[in-house]
Parts: C-alpha cells; structure tokens; sequence
C-alpha cells in the first residue's frame, strides 16, 4: 500500500502550487487485501479530482469527484489500473487548482473521456495533471494538504 501527499502553497496571483512529498506505507498494514485508489482531502475545504491513467483500453480521464473537508474517498475499487496515474484537483471554495505538466482532456460536469489528445477539437477542456507514481503497489491513497503554516523567527 502506498500514499501520495500534496501540499500547496498560495501565491500572490491567487492560485496555488503544490510541493509534492511521497510517503509508501508498509506492506504490512492490516487491510493488504483491499485494493483501491482512495483520497483524502485535508484541506478546510470541498474540492473536484479529476483522474488520468492508462489501462488495457487507452488513455482515460474520469471526473468529478466531490470530496467534502477532512473526509476520504475510494475513486478507483480494485487493483490499480497502471503504475502512473494523474490528478488535477479543484478548490472549489478558494478558487485555485492544483494541476501539472501532462495534459489530459477534462469537461465541466461528471465525464469519462477516451484518449488525451484533441481534447479542445472534440469540445472537452485542456488540463495540466500531477503524475504519481505507485511503483509495484495495488492500492494507493492521494492526500491533499494546505501547507503547514510556518512563522518566521524574530
């Protein structure tokens, strides 16, 4: 079992960027049989997650999940459909976005979107998705944090 941890950072334009930290967890844990893809969402509010991967049929993004403030969700039940997968998420209450540089085909409303390519030409909206990868693991847990305030020492 792995975990992935995102951390943001505001900046001055409003929108945030993420310091990325990846944390595998011991195989050792006590739910080993349960193989899923889950969220978490630790930030003060309710974000949208968008999920790239790449599976037996081809490049696929599906989306929105709608995860409320401090509460875990499974976004994929089974095994991992492939090593790397990709998540651009939305702030919904603060209005920035976490994104990335591997772009993948997105739409405002609940989508499942074949291939990455021509995503404006076949109407969907162009997005910037954040790579993980989750190595040899069969199930995976993403973590969204804000980042830890820090004062400066007088």
């Amino acid at each position: 079992m792995g975990a992935f941890l995102i951390k943001f950072r505001w900046l001055d334009s409003g929108k945030f960027c993420a310091l990325i930290g990846v944390a595998c967890l011991s195989g050792a844990m006590s739910d080993v049989a349960r193989a899923d893809l889950k969220l978490c969402n630790a930030t003060p509010g309710r974000v949208g997650v968008a999920l790239g991967y790449q599976d037996k049929k081809g490049w696929a993004t599906e989306g929105w999940w709608n995860i409320p403030s401090q509460t875990c969700e499974s976004l994929l039940k089974g095994t991992l459909p492939s090593r790397y997968l990709y998540v651009h998420a939305v702030d919904y209450e603060r209005g920035g976005e976490w994104s990335g540089t591997h772009f993948m085909c997105t739409k405002d409303q609940s989508f499942t979107i074949r291939d990455t390519k021509g995503c404006e030409e076949r109407g969907f909206s162009r997005k910037g998705f954040y790579e993980i990868d989750t190595g040899t693991s069969q199930s995976w847990t993403i973590r969204l944090a804000d980042p830890e305030k820090t004062t400066k020492a007088k």
